[in-house]
C-alpha cells in the first residue's frame, strides 16, 4: 500500500503516447573552442537554430577566449577516424561540415572516411587564421586539404586572406607561381579582428578569378568566397559548376564577429541537409549569419562572439538587453 494517498498503484495508470519524428543529421569534424564562440561549439549551436541534429568529431582541443589562443592539442589520428565511424555506423549524416583540421594527418584520416562512406553534402570552412590572427594552419596542412580533401567535396567556403592561400594569390593578374613556397603569415597579413591589411584581392574581378582558380587547383568543388574581409559591403561570390552568383550585403558595423566562418558554414551544411540547392543553402545560411552579427551580443575584451539564438530574442527590447 502507498504512503502517499496521491500516488495510484493500480496497473491501469496511464502511458503518454510518443510522436515519433526523424531530423536530417549534421555532422561537424572541427576544433572545439572553450569560449564557445567558434568550432564544434558554435556549429552544433547553429545546426540547433537551423533545425537539424547535430553530432560531432573534434580534431583539436583549444585553449581560448576573444582575445586568442593560449593553447592547443591535437586529436590523434586513430581517435579522429574512430569518432567518424561511431557517427556514420549509427546517424549517418545527412550533411558534413569540416572546419580547423591542425595538421595534414588528420586531414588525410577525414579524406579517407569521407571518401569510404560517400558522404554527401560536405562544406569546408578552411580555417587557417583565427579571428584574433592567431594562426591555425601550416602549409603541409593546405597542401593536404588542396590535393587530398577539397576534390572530395561539395563546397569551399574560403575568407578573403584564405582564398589568397588556396589561390595562390601571388599569381593572380601575373606570371610569378611562387607563392607556395611561402607560409601563410607570409601570404596574408590581418589585423587582430581578421579584416586583411594587405593583399591582391581587391575588386569583383579579382575575386571571380580567385574562385575559379580554386576550383582549377582543388578538384573542381565550388566556391563561395566571403566578402568580409573586402573594401565594399560584405558580398560574397559563389562559383558553382562554372556558373557566378553574388550575394550582396551591407556591412553590419558590428566588431564582434568570433565564429562567423564556422556559423556561416554550418548553416549552409544544415540546410545542405535539409534538401536546398547550394545556391538556396547560401542565401539562407547568409540570412541566418546576419541575424547572428545584427543580434548585436556583446560578450569578452576581444571579437566577441555572436547571438546563435538570436531569432528566439527578438521580442526582447533594446533597454532590457545588458
Amino acid at each position: 500500500m502507498s504512503q502517499n494517498p496521491s500516488v495510484d498503484d493500480s496497473s491501469d495508470t496511464a502511458t503518454a503516447t510518443v510522436r515519433r519524428h526523424r531530423l536530417p543529421a549534421v555532422l561537424s569534424i572541427a576544433g572545439s573552442d572553450s569560449s564557445g564562440g567558434a568550432g564544434i561549439q558554435a556549429d552544433l549551436k547553429t545546426f540547433m537554430a537551423c533545425g537539424v541534429y547535430g553530432m560531432s568529431a573534434i580534431t583539436s582541443l583549444t585553449a581560448q577566449n576573444t582575445t586568442g589562443v593560449r593553447a592547443s592539442a591535437a586529436t590523434s589520428p586513430d581517435m579522429l577516424a574512430a569518432q567518424i565511424d561511431a557517427v556514420f555506423e549509427d546517424i549517418r549524416p545527412d550533411a558534413v561540415k569540416i572546419g580547423m583540421v591542425p595538421n595534414a594527418e588528420l586531414i588525410k584520416v577525414i579524406a579517407d572516411r569521407i571518401k569510404y562512406y560517400n558522404s554527401a553534402n560536405v562544406v569546408v570552412d578552411p580555417v587557417m587564421i583565427a579571428s584574433s590572427g592567431d594562426r591555425l594552419s601550416d602549409r603541409s596542412s593546405v597542401d593536404a586539404l588542396r590535393t587530398k580533401l577539397l576534390p572530395l567535396v561539395t563546397l569551399v567556403t574560403p575568407n578573403i586572406p584564405e582564398a589568397e592561400v588556396l589561390a595562390n594569390f601571388d599569381t593572380i593578374g601575373s606570371d610569378r607561381n611562387n607563392a607556395d613556397s611561402q607560409v601563410i603569415s607570409e601570404t596574408t597579413k590581418v589585423d587582430i579582428t581578421g579584416k586583411t591589411v594587405s593583399g591582391t584581392i581587391n575588386d569583383e574581378a579579382s575575386i571571380i578569378e580567385t574562385a575559379q582558380r580554386i576550383a582549377q587547383r582543388c578538384g573542381g568543388c565550388a566556391v563561395l568566397v566571403k566578402g568580409g574581409h573586402g573594401h565594399d559591403g560584405a558580398n560574397d561570390l559563389l562559383l558553382d559548376n562554372g556558373q557566378i552568383t553574388w550575394f550582396r550585403h551591407e556591412r553590419i558595423a558590428n566588431p564582434d564577429t568570433h565564429g562567423t566562418g564556422c556559423t556561416l558554414s554550418s548553416a549552409i551544411a544544415a540546410e545542405l541537409a535539409k534538401g536546398e540547392s547550394l545556391a538556396q543553402a547560401v542565401q539562407s545560411g547568409k540570412d541566418y549569419l546576419t541575424g547572428c552579427i545584427a543580434a548585436g551580443l556583446d560578450l569578452g575584451a576581444g571579437s566577441g562572439p555572436m547571438d546563435h539564438a538570436w531569432q528566439w530574442r527578438n521580442g526582447i527590447n533594446e533597454t532590457e538587453k545588458v
